[in-house]
């Protein structure tokens, strides 16, 4: 529980410095023990423009954690890059940027996402 609390306070104290706009949306990541979930999101209209998982697609099931998290960066790269979106906030959401977290970002750094 105390895991949890703390990332939570973290997470908190990001988001006051952290806002997603209409040119420069937030790319927010959760991680479960299991899989990891990414979403681009406009906080000024709080609405969620696109958002991908490793739960949805069962051949990233087979790969290592770390592996599934750089192919979903990649793919929501993809995913923002044919919605006109280039420019994101990366919200790591009170984790280490680190292992998975880290390697969603550098997957969405190659599809061509500017942080």
């Amino acid at each position: 529980m105390l895991k949890l609390t703390g990332r939570k306070r973290r997470h908190m104290r990001i988001m006051k410095k952290l806002m997603g706009t209409g040119e420069r949306p937030r790319l927010c990541v959760f991680r479960s023990n299991r899989h990891i979930y990414v979403q681009i999101v406009d906080d000024t209209k709080q609405k969620a423009l696109c958002g991908l998982s490793s739960i949805a697609d069962k051949a990233l099931g087979k790969k290592k954690k770390t592996e599934a998290a750089l192919e979903i960066g990649r793919r929501i790269g993809k995913l923002a890059i044919e919605k006109g979106i280039t420019q994101v906030a990366f919200d790591r959401a009170g984790y280490r940027y680190h292992g998975r977290v880290k390697a969603v970002a550098e997957g969405a750094r190659e599809a061509g996402l500017k942080f």
